[in-house]
């Protein structure tokens, strides 16, 4: 899944280039997971499937607050257990259901509607954060949507009900990332981060052990790779934010897009519409921009 979804925005150092470098590899390896994802998932429970990556994720970030400063006892330590546990459980549900959109409408198609996210987050962040929505960004919130509208062609095909899930997936992430920015008024990212893995695993053990069916030997190394990628993918996006500063990398970001569409076309045989690239187009772009004027106002604020 995309960058955003650790929120771990850990800074120590600054240095834009390896920033940049990290997130397109951590992109590189999240696209690659999506088409690992897709595969088990044509084959087996959603449930079952998410849940066993769900337990790897779960070892590394206990892996990861083990070695931190004052060790797992102050990772998990809250002042909001409620809206953790909250955070997790809805992180945990949107990726089911964006690994249901993979299977339904395959990796192009899902990566071009879900990239609207950071939209939906411009859109809310008013109503959910009291932040200031200006009329640029409303501007670009509505040629984004606009994309979305070229990519279903309302009126010119009949609507594919599948189209429904990704978008579900990037309104479920959207309010996951606002939640994420929420809590991190009173508790550090590194609590956030914990919170977000081990809530997630024992939901996932909790509803994926009803659906447990057995796998073929090939099929177990998939999940290897799946769980390894997973792994793989947080901690360079932790290294990431780690040594560059948020804004500059997130634009990166929808690299994602790129390769897991690459990974669509190359090993599931998906093919690219035109009004689907026209639509990312929009909607990336749209993006782009509220990145930018977010980056512009925190520039401006800075001087006074």
């Amino acid at each position: 899944m995309t960058s955003t979804q650790t929120g771990v925005p850990w800074q120590a150092t600054s240095n834009t280039r390896l920033g940049i470098w990290l997130m397109v590899a951590t992109t590189f390896v999240f696209g690659v997971q999506d088409g690992l994802s897709r595969h088990l998932a044509e084959e087996y429970n959603v449930l079952m499937v998410v849940m066993i990556r769900y337990w790897f994720f779960a070892f590394f970030v206990i892996a990861v607050a083990s070695r931190s400063s004052g060790g797992i006892r102050a990772a998990a330590a809250t002042r909001q257990p409620a809206l953790q546990i909250f955070r997790g459980l809805l992180l945990a549900a949107e990726i089911i259901v964006m690994v249901l959109g993979f299977v339904a409408l395959g990796l192009v198609e899902s990566h071009a509607i879900f990239a609207c996210y950071p939209l939906i987050i411009a859109a809310l962040s008013g109503p959910v954060l009291g932040e200031h929505v200006s009329w640029r960004r409303w501007l670009a919130i509505g040629v984004g949507f606009l994309g979305i509208l070229v990519i279903l062609q309302p009126g010119i095909h009949v609507f594919q009900p599948a189209a429904a899930i990704p978008f579900l997936a990037a309104v479920m992430f959207a309010l996951y990332g606002l939640l994420t920015r929420y809590a991190a008024r009173k508790d550090s990212a590194a609590t956030s981060f914990f919170w977000t893995g081990t809530a997630g695993a024992v939901a996932m053990t909790a509803v994926g052990l009803w659906s447990w069916e057995a796998m073929t030997g090939p099929d177990w190394i998939w999940m290897g790779f799946l769980c390894v990628a997973g792994a793989l993918g947080h901690y360079m996006l932790i290294k990431c934010y780690e040594v560059a500063q948020a804004s500059d990398v997130q634009p990166f970001a929808y690299l994602q897009l790129v390769f897991a569409s690459a990974v669509g076309v190359l090993v599931f045989s998906e093919t690219i519409r035109w009004n689907v690239a026209l639509g990312s187009a929009l909607v990336v772009g749209a993006g782009l921009f509220t990145l930018w004027r977010t980056r512009v106002r925190g520039a401006k604020t800075a001087t006074f």
